[in-house]
C-alpha cells in the first residue's frame, strides 16, 4: 500500500507540470463501455496525451477516483498480472467508496506487464470503470488488442507533433487563406525548420547538438526495450547497422536480397529471414515503415522493393551529416507521416512505363488518393518528370492526383487532410 501511496503523491505533483502544454490533435473516442488504447513510439507524446485527458477529467471528478500507473517506472519491475491485479485492488482498498463509484484507470506502457489482458478483462468486466491504456507496439494495436480484448477496446495511434502542433507549440499563428507571397515564404521557412527539427515534443526548443543527441538516445532506447529485449535479439551490431542504413535512405527502395548482399560485404552473417524479421520488429516499434508497391498481383507486390520511411524527420537529421541534398526525400517522409496520422493505408505506384508516383493511399472512408511529392519546383526538368509520372498514373487509375509542393502542402494537402 505504501508503494501505491508514494506513486500517487508523485503523480499528483507531476500533473501540475502538464497544465500549460500544447494540446494534442487527438481525442479518445466518446464510446461507452470500451477500453481506450493509445499506441505509438516512445517519447512521441502518449503520456502527455494521457495527462491532458486526466487534467480535463479532474475538473469534474475527484482525484480519489483516478489511478495512474507508469510501467516504465523501474520500481515496478518485474511486473506481472498478479502484481498488477494487486495494485488495482489496493487502489480500491485505499478508497473503499470507489467500489460504488465510476473510476478511471490510466495504465501507461501496458506491454511491460506479463499477461496483462487477463487482469484488464477481469477489472473491466467486474468494476464500474473506464480504462485507458498506452503501448509502444503496433502488434498491441493490430493483434494483441484484437485477440485479447475481443472487441472491448477502441485503439488510436499517437504520433510525434504534426507541423500544425509545432506551430502551436511555438505560438506561431497559421495565417488564414488565401496566402500571399509573404505568408507562403514565412510558412515555407517554418516547414524547413520542422523538417530539420522534427516533432518529438521534448526536443523542440533544444539546440541542434542537444536535439541530435537526444534523438539518437531515443533510438537506442527503442532498440533496446522494444526490439532487442522484446524479441531476444543477440546480433545487436547487425540491427543497429540496419537502422542506420534505413534511416539514411528514407524514400528509397529496399529489398531484402540486396541488403543481404550488402551485409555480407560488410562482414555480417544473417539469413534473409532474419532481415525480414528485424524489419518487422522495427515497424512494430514505430521506428521505421516499409511501404509496398500497389498491385493487384501479390507476386508483383512482393517482388518489387518497398520504400522506407522514418517516424520523424528530425530523427533522420540526427543520423545524417547534411540536410539540403536530401530535403526532397525528407519532405516526402513528412507527407507520408501526415497520411499515417489520418489513418491512410499507403502504397506507392509504378506506371506501365515504370514511372514512380510516391503515394497511392486509401483513407478511412474507403476513398483512394494519389500524391506525387516535389520539394524543389525551380528545377523545370524535375517538375516536368514528376508531373508526367503523375499524369500517366492518373490515366491508368482513372483518378485525379495532387502534386505536393511546399505551396500546395499549405494550400491543398493539409486543408484536405484536416477534413
Amino acid at each position: 500500500m505504501g508503494d501505491l501511496l508514494t506513486l500517487r503523491e508523485e503523480f499528483k505533483l507531476k500533473l501540475k507540470t502538464f497544465v500549460d502544454g500544447t494540446e494534442r490533435e487527438y481525442r479518445f473516442p466518446d464510446t461507452l463501455n470500451k477500453i481506450q488504447v493509445a499506441i505509438g513510439i516512445r517519447r512521441g507524446g502518449k503520456t502527455y496525451f494521457l495527462f491532458q485527458k486526466i487534467i480535463a477529467l479532474l475538473k469534474d471528478v475527484p482525484f480519489t477516483r483516478v489511478l495512474y500507473l507508469n510501467f516504465e517506472d523501474e520500481r515496478l519491475y518485474p511486473m506481472d498480472q498478479k502484481k498488477l491485479g494487486k495494485m488495482i485492488d489496493e487502489f480500491y482498498t485505499l478508497h473503499p467508496e470507489n467500489h460504488e463509484n465510476l473510476c478511471y484507470l490510466f495504465l501507461d506502457e501496458i506491454q511491460h506487464v506479463e499477461e496483462w489482458p487477463r487482469v484488464i478483462r477481469r477489472v473491466f468486466d467486474s468494476k464500474n470503470v473506464k480504462i485507458y491504456l498506452t503501448g509502444s507496439s503496433a502488434k498491441l494495436l493490430s493483434k494483441e488488442i484484437a485477440t485479447s480484448l475481443r472487441g472491448r477496446s477502441i485503439p488510436i495511434e499517437i504520433w510525434p507533433f504534426s507541423f500544425m502542433e509545432v506551430l502551436q507549440s511555438k505560438k506561431i499563428p497559421f495565417p488564414p487563406p488565401p496566402f500571399g507571397r509573404i505568408s507562403l515564404d514565412k510558412l515555407q521557412e517554418q516547414l524547413r525548420l520542422y523538417i530539420e527539427e522534427g516533432g518529438f515534443p521534448e526536443t523542440l526548443f533544444l539546440n541542434p547538438s542537444e536535439r541530435s543527441q537526444i534523438l539518437q538516445d531515443y533510438v537506442s532506447v527503442v532498440v533496446l526495450r522494444d526490439v532487442i529485449e522484446r524479441h531476444n535479439i543477440s546480433n545487436i551490431a547487425l540491427i543497429r547497422y540496419m537502422i542506420k542504413t534505413l534511416i539514411k535512405n528514407v524514400g528509397c527502395g529496399f529489398t531484402v536480397h540486396k541488403f543481404h548482399n550488402v551485409l555480407k560485404s560488410q562482414g555480417f552473417t544473417a539469413s534473409k529471414m532474419t532481415i525480414h524479421d528485424y524489419l518487422e520488429y522495427l515497424e512494430d516499434a514505430y521506428l521505421l515503415f516499409a511501404v509496398p508497391l500497389f498491385s493487384e498481383s501479390l507476386k508483383k507486390t512482393q517482388s518489387n522493393p518497398k520504400k522506407i520511411y522514418a517516424i520523424d524527420t528530425g530523427l533522420i537529421r540526427a543520423y545524417t551529416m547534411g540536410m539540403n541534398q536530401n530535403i526532397g526525400h525528407h519532405f516526402e517522409n513528412l507527407c507520408f507521416l501526415e497520411l499515417k496520422r489520418k489513418g491512410h493505408q499507403i502504397h506507392y505506384y509504378l506506371t506501365e512505363t515504370r514511372k514512380e508516383v510516391d503515394f497511392l493511399s486509401l483513407d478511412l472512408f474507403g476513398k483512394w488518393h494519389l500524391y506525387q511529392v516535389s520539394w524543389d519546383t525551380t528545377d523545370s526538368e524535375t517538375e516536368e518528370r514528376e508531373r508526367l509520372a503523375l499524369e500517366e498514373a492518373e490515366k491508368e487509375l482513372g483518378m485525379k492526383g495532387m502534386l505536393i509542393t511546399p505551396t500546395s502542402y499549405f494550400t491543398s494537402f493539409l486543408p484536405n487532410l484536416q477534413h
